[in-house]
């Protein structure tokens, strides 16, 4: 699939493996958690294993969050999701890892596109890792797990931050390292560009949709701000 730039009014990032080094840093520590293991069952990955139940937990934390927006149960689930969050090492700033060139394609984006955070951890977690590496000022709008009653794959939290923006979504470009994000954005009629700086791999990427798969989300700004190019 190709990237029409011409259509790109708005650009909105995911957090972790996106803006943040998070998740492949988890994986390669139940990674080793789970290599004693490997004695028991021969023919045992256990990085992959480590990747699914990762990602396992990722999906369940989106359930938790719709179900109890539904439900109407905020506060009586927050100590699970905070829990969850903590386990996947979102507990405090000093846990915050910004992927490398990261602040510099901010920089150089936000002067020619308004930028949005759509994310899946909780307000106090995005905000956090916004403030610490002074990142806050850069978005006009943060979508949080919170923020609506569905989160991604779901597209509601695109399409919210798409008003909020006061853009249509299908002028967005979303931003992420997951299927989530890529499935997200097609639901939405955004385009998308997976990163590989994070969870996602290239062919799940592009078998969920990516209109552009990038190495490092560091290199989207070489890529927007290419002179005289409508697609790539």
């Amino acid at each position: 699939m190709n990237l029409d730039h011409s259509r790109i009014r708005a650009i909105l990032f995911d957090i972790d493996g996106t803006l943040a080094d998070t998740d492949d840093m988890i994986v390669q520590h139940l990674a080793n958690l789970l290599r004693p293991l490997s004695f028991l069952f021969p023919n045992y990955n256990h990085q992959t294993s480590a990747r699914r139940i990762v990602m396992s937990a990722e999906g369940f934390i989106n359930w938790i969050h719709g179900l109890s927006d539904r439900l109407g149960l905020d506060k009586a689930a927050a100590p699970v999701i905070d829990y969850f969050h903590r386990l996947r090492g979102e507990e405090s700033p000093g846990h915050f890892m910004l992927i490398p060139g990261v602040d510099a394609m901010l920089e150089r984006l936000y002067s020619r596109y308004p930028l949005a955070i759509v994310t899946a951890r909780n307000h106090r977690s995005a905000h956090a890792f916004l403030k610490q590496y002074r990142l806050l000022s850069y978005f006009q709008v943060v979508t949080c797990a919170q923020t609506c009653s569905r989160t991604k794959p779901h597209p509601m939290p695109i399409l919210w931050a798409a008003r909020q923006l006061n853009i249509p979504s299908e002028s967005c470009l979303m931003v992420g390292d997951s299927t989530n994000d890529i499935r997200a954005g097609r639901a939405a009629g955004s385009q998308t560009v997976g990163v590989l700086c994070g969870f996602g791999q290239r062919a799940e990427l592009s078998r969920s949709g990516a209109n552009l798969i990038l190495d490092s989300t560091a290199d989207l700004a070489d890529v927007l701000l290419a002179p005289a190019s409508n697609s790539c």
